[in-house]
C-alpha cells in the first residue's frame, strides 16, 4: 500500500467576514474563499482563532464550515478548527464538522485548564479515536496556557488520525526536536508567518497562515519554492513580506489583518466583542507593508 502524501503548503487561517449588523456575511466569505483558491492556497482552515469561532454559535461554526466545503468545492481540503477545552464537545464538534464536509480537522491544546503532558494526549487520544478524519493538533502556548513539548507531540504523532503539528510556540528548539524525530508521514506546520521559512529550511512542511488572508499567492509560492530548495527565490518572497508580517500582528490577531482586508475591500472591518477594529494610529504601517507586498496591485 502507498502511504498517504504529508501535508504540505500554506493553509489559510481564513477570517469570517461579519456585515455591518454584526451577523456572517456570506456573499464576502464565498468570494474571500474562491479568491484564496484562485491565488494558489493549498488548503483552507475556517473557524480558527482568526475566524473567531470562540464568538460564534455552533450554528455559525457548522455553516461557515458548510460554505467553506461548498466553494472549495474538492479542489483544496478543508481543515475545520474543532478544538475545546472540554474532551467531550471537541468529540462533539468533530462529529459536527465531518457532517459539514470537512476533510481534516484542526484541534487546539486544551486552553485555560492547563493539563499536564498526559493529560494532553489523553485529551487527543479520545478526539483522535472517535473520529475517523485526519486530525492536526494545535501548539500555541501564549493562547492556551500551556505548551506541548516535543516529546509529547511525537507520542501524538504515533496515534492513528493524528497527521500533523501546527507549531506555534515559536521555540525553533522545540520544533528542531520534533523535525528530527517525527514519523515520515508526520507533517510540522509553522503556526507563526514569521517562521514560515526557518521552519520549512529545517524541514517543515509549510504554514497555517494569517497574512495570507490578505497575501495568498506570495505565501503559497514562499512554501512551494522552500519546497523544492529554491532558498533564494524563498527568501526574496519572505523579505517582500517581512513588513507585513510585523503589522499584521501589530495588535492582537485577527485585528490588523481584517483592517488590511477592508482596506483591499473584501470585507467589512467587523468584529465581536471582545475584539475590537484596529487602532486608527496602526493604519498606515499596515497599509505600506501591503503596498510593499504587492497587495493593491
Amino acid at each position: 500500500m502507498i502511504a498517504p502524501a504529508r501535508m504540505f503548503g500554506c493553509g489559510t487561517a481564513l477570517v469570517t467576514p461579519f456585515g455591518k449588523d454584526g451577523e456572517i456575511d456570506e456573499p464576502a466569505l464565498r468570494a474571500l474563499i474562491e479568491w484564496q483558491i484562485e491565488e494558489g492556497v493549498h488548503f483552507l482552515v475556517p473557524c480558527g482563532s482568526t475566524g473567531e469561532a470562540a464568538t460564534m454559535t455552533l450554528a455559525e461554526h457548522r455553516r461557515v464550515v458548510e460554505i467553506t466545503v461548498e466553494v472549495a468545492r474538492g479542489r483544496v481540503p478543508v481543515m475545520a478548527g474543532a478544538g475545546a477545552n472540554d474532551t467531550k464537545r471537541a468529540i462533539a464538534l468533530s462529529k459536527e464538522m465531518r457532517a459539514a464536509g470537512a476533510t481534516h480537522l484542526l484541534h487546539v491544546s486544551p486552553m485555560y485548564n492547563k493539563p499536564p503532558q498526559r493529560g494532553i494526549i489523553e485529551h487527543f487520544k479520545a478526539v483522535a479515536d472517535a473520529t475517523e478524519l485526519p486530525v492536526v493538533v494545535y501548539n500555541v502556548p501564549g493562547r492556551t496556557g500551556s505548551n506541548i513539548e516535543a516529546i509529547t507531540t511525537l507520542a501524538l504523532a504515533k496515534l492513528p488520525h493524528i497527521i500533523a503539528i501546527k507549531e506555534a510556540s515559536g521555540n525553533l528548539e522545540q520544533i528542531t526536536a520534533i523535525l528530527k524525530d517525527r514519523p515520515s508521514h508526520f507533517a510540522v506546520l509553522s503556526g507563526d508567518d514569521n517562521l514560515t521559512l526557518p521552519v520549512m529550511t529545517a524541514g517543515g512542511d509549510g504554514i497555517i497562515s494569517v497574512i495570507s488572508n490578505a497575501t495568498p499567492h506570495l505565501v503559497a509560492r514562499m512554501c512551494e519554492l522552500a519546497r523544492d530548495k529554491d532558498l533564494e527565490g524563498a527568501r526574496a518572497i519572505h523579505e517582500r513580506l517581512e513588513p507585513w508580517m510585523r503589522a499584521a500582528f501589530i495588535e492582537s490577531n485577527p485585528l490588523p489583518v481584517k483592517a488590511a482586508l477592508a482596506m483591499m475591500g473584501k470585507i467589512h472591518n467587523v468584529l465581536r466583542l471582545p475584539l475590537v477594529p484596529m487602532l486608527e494610529m496602526h493604519a498606515h504601517a499596515v497599509r505600506e507593508a501591503l503596498v510593499r507586498a504587492g497587495a493593491f496591485e
